[in-house]
């Protein structure tokens, strides 16, 4: 088994798991409906992708 040589202080153990953050998802526009959506991903507004529609998107009815 692996044995650590020295020991590791607390400063130094913690401060490994220091910089686990959430992050905010990357928002792009879409270049179709110009509607804000995340980056690689399908636009949930108009169903575009890379230039081409990918899914079929039901309107609400008003």
């Amino acid at each position: 088994m692996a044995v650590p040589k020295h020991k590791v202080s607390k400063q130094a153990g913690n401060s490994r798991f220091a910089n686990w953050k959430i992050k905010n998802p990357s928002i792009s526009e879409c270049p179709q409906c110009h509607e804000l959506k995340q980056n690689h991903r399908v636009c949930r507004y108009c169903g575009y992708y890379d230039g081409a529609q990918k899914v079929e998107v039901k309107k609400a009815n008003d």
